[in-house]
């Protein structure tokens, strides 16, 4: 998938993620009270269109082994420059030797397989039900299809996008300047707000997946989130962290402003923190 164009694609885009990030932790029955991870686990993306890049993002945050197919060249080579897929193979043997080993020693990895003219998706799923190979997990539209029926009936399960949560906010925050040297810093602060207290995984029982998303997500995302961070947070998550991001940049210790806006419920609060120094040129 190519860089969002602005910022509104950006933020549809890491929504996206974030809401199939959610469903393959419900799917996979993980729970989000812990940092568990889908390793181990194989998810078949079908088709690499739009929807099936975005859910290969999450799998990869959440984990997972992932394997696509295309039959566009250019769409599968541009999923390698922008880090969805880690290898793009020309044959399910090729691919399968990569993820037995990765899945073997629970691996995150994603392969797409390039299909020639002649083979069809639906070939390409008929070609793995042939070999024996069962996904764990499957993209909606695949599961919807005949070898789909085939799959969920030998024990695959439906990865579908979860709607978010109405008693949680949406937080979203970026800096003016710099993102790679003062992003990780903001990050740290909100893996700390998570390690308090009030958020801990007995009180908040998202805090483990909160954590993972908050580690991972900038990796996995790259250059299609621009620089963006957003979290699906409480209310007391917010507040912490909007106090943690006024003292360090009132102190200094971020030196660059800080942009926040906080959404709840069709509602939304934007935030600029500015350092001391920034102020008075």
């Amino acid at each position: 998938m190519a860089t969002p164009p602005n910022p509104s694609a950006a933020l549809e885009f890491i929504l996206q993620v974030e809401r199939f990030y959610a469903g393959l932790l419900l799917t996979a029955n993980l729970g989000t009270d812990s940092e568990s991870s889908l390793g181990g686990k194989l998810l078949y993306a079908g088709n690499l269109d739009a929807q099936a890049r975005t859910l290969l993002v999450a799998a990869n945050i959440a984990g997972t082994a992932s394997l696509a197919a295309s039959t566009d060249a250019a769409a599968g080579k541009q999923a390698i420059r922008d880090g969805v897929v880690d290898f793009l193979v020309t044959s399910l043997d090729e691919a399968l030797r990569i993820l037995k080993n990765e899945i073997r020693t629970r691996q995150t990895v994603a392969v797409c397989v390039a299909l020639v003219p002649q083979v069809s998706e639906t070939d390409f799923a008929r070609q793995m039900l042939e070999r024996g190979v069962l996904p764990n997990l499957l993209e909606q539209d695949v599961a919807g299809g005949s070898a789909g029926a085939s799959f969920l009936g030998q024990g695959a399960r439906r990865v579908e996008a979860i709607n978010p949560d109405a008693n949680q906010v949406l937080l979203g925050w970026s800096v003016a300047s710099a993102p790679a040297q003062w992003l990780p810093k903001l990050d740290a602060l909100a893996l700390d707000c998570l390690s308090q207290d009030c958020l801990n995984s007995e009180s908040n029982p998202t805090a483990g997946a909160a954590r993972r998303w908050l580690r991972l997500a900038p990796r996995y995302l790259g250059r299609m989130a621009q620089g963006l961070r957003l979290l699906r947070c409480s209310e007391n998550f917010a507040a912490n962290f909007l106090k943690g991001v006024r003292e360090q940049v009132e102190s200094e210790e971020i030196g660059v402003p800080v942009n926040l806006r906080l959404s709840r419920k069709g509602r939304s609060e934007q935030y600029s923190f500015a350092p001391p120094s920034a102020r008075t040129r």
